[in-house]
């Protein structure tokens, strides 16, 4: 977790007591379709907006958290290339 960028463990801490959440999308369903991660259940994974500095819009980087209920993910993934690869979270 520490490797990661401010924002991203800011997002992280935000997931853990359920928002609130800067954008519409975040906590929305991931569907996984690039099968990058661990194939689950449609629903396992939800998708969080990691904020970029100067970005105009949502920019590259999510959390994609897995579990159930969300607040205690199972496991999380970073991505800062809009889901081209990811790296898993450790706590």
């Amino acid at each position: 977790m520490s490797a990661l960028p401010a924002e991203a463990q800011n997002t992280y801490r935000l997931i853990h007591v359920g928002g609130p959440f800067p954008y519409d999308k975040d906590g929305s369903v991931f569907g996984n379709r690039e099968r990058l991660l661990p194939v689950k259940a449609r629903g396992y994974y939800r998708e969080y907006t990691v904020k970029t500095p100067r970005a105009r819009n949502r920019g590259a980087r999510r959390l994609v958290c897995g579990g159930k209920p969300p607040t205690t993910p199972d496991v999380c993934y970073y991505t800062d290339d809009h889901y081209a690869s990811f790296k898993r979270v450790a706590e």
